[in-house]
């Protein structure tokens, strides 16, 4: 499958949801149980990261098939999970600090290094 893109209407749903509820795909295909995770865009991508670093659950699970269900302000896609590059980094840092600056307690650990390295960009997967 070739990757898709997001709409215009997409992103701005991801942009205003609060959570996103992801559900990492079994090898089999099925998707796990969702869980509410953070969400940021920039531009025209969508990212997440694991508040607990690598060793949070949904992103071992997430690391074992690179693909989850994501669900957002009305909105349910199946994606692609693709390992951002550090590039993407101070971009999406200021996006967490943008959106959740009002949690301080959670935006800051979202920030650190643990959770940078596990920044993912959310790649619409196409239909067949």
């Amino acid at each position: 499958m070739t990757p898709a893109t997001w709409t215009a209407d997409e992103l701005e749903r991801i942009a205003a949801a609060e959570e996103l509820e992801m559900a990492p795909l079994r090898p089999d295909g099925t998707p796990r149980r969702p869980v509410p995770i953070w969400v940021v865009r920039v531009g025209d991508d969508a990212y997440v990261r694991s508040w607990r670093g690598t060793g949070g659950s949904w992103f071992r699970a997430a690391q074992a098939t690179h693909e989850a269900r994501v669900r957002a302000s009305g909105l349910e896609k199946d994606v692609v999970l693709e390992d951002a590059g550090d590039d993407v980094n101070d971009t999406v840092d200021a996006a967490y600090r943008a959106k959740y600056g009002c949690y301080t307690s959670y935006v800051g650990p979202m920030v650190r290094s643990e959770a940078r390295a596990t920044t993912l960009r959310l790649v619409p997967r196409a239909t067949t």
